[in-house]
């Protein structure tokens, strides 16, 4: 990796004087963000490390089902395909969340300013529709943590504005494993309303055996402009997957003889997951001076989920307690945040100020149930468990943003945090029926842009953030639940995020070179992990350091470029204790060994070329990441990988029809390769193997029917 690197770096030098030759006839690279500082800002002038995917890079040649088709492009951030649509995909940010085994946690997400985050920190992308995307933004480091509990980062999805006029715009996908997707997408834009309704079916037979799934989507926006002053926006989303299989990781030894084969279990239980998502919200903007704007956004949702997971009969027959092989969760959710906004300038001076609160309540009830009925497996059977829980956050929020004269910009926040996690067990003779918890936390932040030069900027930056135990890590104070009620002994996790960076570019060039520093007290880690069951701890220190580095080229001849290079080292400070096996066999984890499931180093390089008078475009991306470890004792190790994609496309455009043709290549070279892994996964079951080489094709026809 670092003599790839090597050669990057020498390359760059020219690659910035031919960009500077051709710039002044180019668009400027540096794109206009807003989850940064919630007002509408040049991410050149932020000090903050923000990247933006664009809507030709979510879409042009994409599946567009997986987020780390999109991600990967984005430095700092980790982002694996698990070929497990049951489990969502591996997602981090500098280390934060590298160890969640399904759906997202430490990283805060936001679809069209609705939160995909619930208010005990796990996150899911269920309601992130990429087909309609106009563009993502990611957000790392510091200013995360003005976003409150889980902010390692934020990613926040937007869908695209409709163009003016009226389009149906549909499309069919298929590919390697009998993949399929079909769209259809109607937008219109004119006079006060602007829409964009999509609609998606997906389904796959899936690389490894029992990996199938199917799921439904829907997305729908509708912006109304009333005036100058007042415009409304709303939101509805659903997500329907009737039947998504669940092949379970693999041991190192089931790798080795064959990785399409399903995890120990996954057949006999039929593991597999349901969902039924609803969600709707709405924005309203509304100015109320030359110098005050007042953002509101309200939103409600509905998710059931039901799981079968791979528990062997015989640990539930042996343990009374277990709470069962069957997991039921019925969630409601609401939440508001509001914000005003006052900006006033005196001369040369600027004052931009944003106060606002925020409330997100879910109320879940959790079912247990054992996953037989006599002989018979992967099927429902008694009640094992009956519990209600609630949590809400209330936070409030303030940010400054002082430019005093041409040279400086100072930015300072500070977030409130109050958490309440509450949980009521209804099963007959439990001995604690009830038991809660609850967070708090201040999280200031500041930070401070220096114009060295007209394209040079230079920035630090410095945050307190905090991760509160999910309802998950709070489940289960021992692994066949003899121990009833939340593991209240669970604190939450705090971090000092430190961030220096220069941010250079003109006309068609940028570049951006980040460091950062991260110690993180009481972080979160598991004590014993038995047959699907993890009881967490919180251990002493970790620390995470690093440097991110980002290179953008547009030049006119059609060529574009992309670099996106990490480094990053994230250790455990102290030593603590684990157990192995069942019974717990005390195990030690020594200062020094690597946090699982983070890469040293990673690299992205994609460059692409259009030529417009043929409607041709073509790209190449090279990735490249170091191996990682898949537990806390660094044990059991997945080696890195180089894989290479390729896709290309034609379109054709008339009056009223636009028609597009995509082929996509991945893994050229046929690389075997473990994408992500189980962190901590019971019985050696860890890895998680990526496929050889793989093929798409994609067809696209917009008609404008005005």
């Amino acid at each position: 990796m670092n003599r790839h690197l090597a050669v990057l770096l020498a390359a760059l030098p020219g690659w910035w004087g031919l960009a500077l030759a051709q710039g002044e006839a180019s668009a400027d690279l540096s794109p206009i963000v807003v989850t940064a500082t919630r007002v509408a800002e040049s991410s050149f002038d932020v000090p903050a490390s923000i990247d933006v995917v664009d809507r030709a890079a979510i879409r042009d040649g994409q599946l567009q089902e997986n987020i780390s088709e999109s991600l990967m492009t984005v430095p700092g951030v980790s982002a694996e395909n698990r070929q497990n649509y049951a489990q969502d995909e591996q997602l981090s940010v500098r280390g934060f969340g590298a160890r969640s085994s399904f759906g997202v946690r430490g990283v805060r997400l936001y679809s069209d300013g609705i939160p995909g985050t619930m208010p005990d920190g796990q996150g899911e992308f269920s309601q992130f529709d990429l087909g309609s995307a106009g563009r993502m933004e990611v957000l790392r480091g510091p200013f995360s943590a003005l976003y409150g509990n889980s902010s390692g980062g934020v990613i926040s999805l937007f869908t695209e504005e409709a163009p003016a006029g009226y389009f149906i715009d549909g499309t069919a996908q298929y590919g390697t494993f009998n993949t399929q997707r079909y769209a259809l997408m109607t937008t219109g834009g004119e006079g006060m309303a602007n829409y964009v309704v999509d609609a998606v079916h997906f389904q796959t037979e899936g690389y490894r055996y029992h990996s199938k799934a199917e799921r439904e989507n829907f997305n729908s926006v509708l912006r109304l402009t009333f005036n100058d002053a007042l415009k409304l926006t709303l939101v509805g989303n659903a997500i329907q997957t009737p039947f998504v299989q669940d092949p379970l990781g693999l041991t190192q030894a089931q790798l080795d003889a064959n990785p399409v084969q399903a995890g120990n279990g996954a057949i006999q239980y039929n593991t597999r997951k349901s969902l039924n998502q609803e969600q709707g919200g709405a924005i309203l903007d509304y100015t109320l001076s030359p110098e005050d704007a007042l953002s509101s956004t309200v939103y409600v949702g509905h998710r059931a989920t039901t799981q079968f997971q791979a528990i062997p009969q015989s640990v539930e027959e042996k343990e009374p307690l277990y709470p069962g092989g069957v997991i039921g969760l019925d969630r409601a959710f609401y939440g508001i945040d509001s914000h005003l906004t006052d900006q006033r300038a005196w001369g040369d001076e600027h004052l931009q100020t944003v106060g606002g609160i925020a409330y997100d309540d879910l109320e879940e009830t959790r079912f247990g149930y054992l996953n037989y009925v006599g002989e018979d497996t992967g099927v429902e059977g008694a009640v094992r468990r009956d519990e209600a829980n609630h949590v809400y956050d209330f936070d409030q929020y303030l940010q400054s943003q002082w430019d005093p004269d041409v040279l400086w910009r100072v930015t300072a926040g500070v977030r409130n945090n109050l958490v309440e996690v509450s949980s009521n067990d209804h099963l007959p003779g439990t001995t604690e029926p009830h038991s809660s918890v609850r967070y708090t936390a201040v999280s200031p932040v500041g930070g401070v842009v220096f114009h060295a030069a007209p394209v040079v900027n230079l920035y630090a930056s410095y945050g307190k953030g905090f991760e509160t135990p999910t309802l998950n890590d709070l489940a289960y104070r021992s692994v066949n639940g003899s121990l009833p009620g939340l593991n209240t002994a669970l604190k939450a996790a705090h971090s000092n995020n430190y961030e220096v960076g220069v941010k250079a570019g003109k006309g068609a060039i940028r570049a951006e070179l980040a460091g950062f520093y991260i110690e993180t007290h009481d972080e979160l880690a598991v004590l014993q992990n038995f047959n699907g069951r993890t009881v967490d701890q919180n251990i002493g220190k970790t620390a995470r350091h690093g440097a991110e580095l980002a290179v953008d080229a547009d030049w006119s001849d059609g060529f574009s470029a992309r670099v996106a290079y990490t480094f990053i080292r994230a250790v455990v400070g102290q030593a603590y204790q684990t157990c192995v096996g069942t019974p717990c066999l005390p195990a030690t984890v020594e200062p020094g060994n690597y946090l699982p499931a983070v890469p040293r180093n990673a690299l992205y390089l994609g460059l692409t070329w259009s030529y417009e008078p043929a409607g041709f475009s073509t790209a190449v991306e090279e990735q490249g990441r170091a191996g990682i470890f898949a537990d806390d004792r660094n044990t059991a190790f997945a080696v890195g990988y180089w894989e290479t994609d390729w896709r290309a496309g034609f379109t054709q455009r008339t009056a009223r029809w636009q028609l597009s043709e995509y082929l996509r290549l991945d893994n050229l070279t046929n690389r075997s390769y473990v994408g992500s892994v189980i962190v901590n996964a019971s019985g050696g079951q860890y890895f998680e193997p990526e496929p050889g080489r793989t093929a798409l094709v994609m067809f696209t026809a917009k008609w404008r029917v005005d």
